[in-house]
């Protein structure tokens, strides 16, 4: 059961405690977990696919991770830097939370998960992460199961170059992540850029983008602009004529299933890269497929992938940990082997605790029935690829 703000699972509250000198969990009491994600505005679909596949993971495990009976906490932080780390600091200090997750945004991840990880939390990231937490501000107690920010970008670098592509021109907004998904981009395309714009996080009207991508007249376009940014400029690029003439590679947030549906026929062709396809085809990936669609009536999108494959790395954690959270560093062990099965197939934690994956190329398609898709094409892009920062991590 869903309660916004308040629980999602069974069984009591934990009784209060210092944040860090609480006892171990009472028989069957539940431990909190809190989840700040974007519910509301532009990027409301992407945190409530997070949140429904976590949701997901803990319904299939009986209210449970790894054994441990969870209380999740869910509050929208409304792609707000301060409101999220406002929510932090509430679930921290009034629900004695230890263990955060959820952000979309790498800006309210900015605000909100240093106070967590100062105040000896663990916080694991289904969506948002930055350059720094990979590299020389890397934290024992931060991972990230999505990705490295730059490493999708840097899949979409790679098969622009395989395309030939030798004239790209690329935009992204203007926040840590457009900035690292621009720079992850040029550094596997290796090539001079036709030109280079970072669009503002609330824009609607992208008319002198589409001005400026005309007259540099590039042979392709990279854009990243996740959620409802993505789905307006893409219906704007085609209202501007620009889908017949310059292809488009993207990155998964900038494709994914509602922004296909959203923008329709004119998606069809677009290539894109990612590290999970609703048609990969191995059991877990059945499994949460059948489960996602039988609860929430609609596709997954890759933030839903994401959200479930945290639950589940959380939850193998907390296997070896039998439930504690207290001794971080126990945590930390337990959670590195990464002893889950994942939809996404391969999966490992690097040296600085993010993921090692295989990266994929899609295609935008129509099935035999007409029906839009995204097709996983022959062949990986990259393969048990990290992050080009890991090295500079020292724990």
């Amino acid at each position: 059961m869903i309660e916004r703000r308040k629980l999602l699972g069974s069984a009591a509250a934990l009784a209060a405690a210092p944040l860090l000198a609480r006892p171990a969990l009472a028989q069957g009491a539940a431990l909190k977990i809190g989840m700040i994600t974007s519910l509301s505005g532009p990027g409301a679909y992407l945190g409530q696919d997070i949140r429904d596949g976590f949701a997901l993971a803990m319904e299939v495990d009986s209210g449970k991770l790894g054994g441990t009976p969870v209380q999740l906490l869910v509050e929208d932080d409304a792609l707000k830097p301060g409101q999220g780390k406002q929510i932090a600091e509430r679930f921290m200090k009034n629900e004695k939370v230890r263990l955060l997750t959820g952000i979309v945004f790498s800006n309210v991840l900015g605000a909100a998960v240093p106070d967590v990880l100062d105040a000896g939390g663990i916080y694991v990231s289904p969506n948002a992460s930055p350059s720094n937490m990979a590299g020389k501000e890397c934290h024992p107690n931060f991972w990230s199961v999505a990705w490295q920010n730059d490493s999708l970008h840097e899949a979409a670098g790679q098969a622009a170059r395989n395309l030939g592509y030798k004239k790209v021109f690329v935009l992204a907004p203007n926040y840590q992540a457009g900035k690292d998904a621009i720079t992850g981009f040029k550094r596997k395309y290796a090539l001079p850029v036709a030109g280079e714009i970072y669009t503002r996080l609330d824009q609607t009207d992208y008319a002198a983008e589409m001005a400026q991508i005309r007259a540099a007249q590039p042979d392709a376009i990279y854009q990243f602009h996740p959620g409802g940014l993505g789905i307006a400029f893409l219906k704007q690029y085609v209202q501007a004529g620009l889908s017949q003439s310059i292809p488009m590679v993207l990155s998964s947030p900038s494709m994914d299933y509602n922004t296909m549906m959203a923008v329709g026929e004119a998606a069809v062709g677009i290539t894109v890269t990612a590290h999970w396809n609703s048609d990969f085809d191995n059991a877990a990936n059945r499994g949460f497929l059948a489960a996602f669609q039988a609860k929430y009536n609609r596709m997954p999108t890759y933030y839903a992938e994401q959200g479930y494959d945290t639950a589940l790395a959380i939850g193998a954690a907390l296997r070896g940990t039998k439930g504690q959270v207290d001794d971080t560093e126990a945590f930390r062990k337990a959670m590195m082997p990464a002893k889950f099965e994942s939809p996404r197939g391969r999966f490992a934690f690097g040296p600085n605790q993010h993921p090692v994956c295989d990266w994929f190329m899609l295609k935008v398609q129509k099935n035999g029935d007409g029906k839009l898709a995204l097709v996983t094409q022959p062949g990986k892009v990259l393969e048990n690829y990290g992050d080009a920062h890991s090295a500079q991590c020292k724990f």
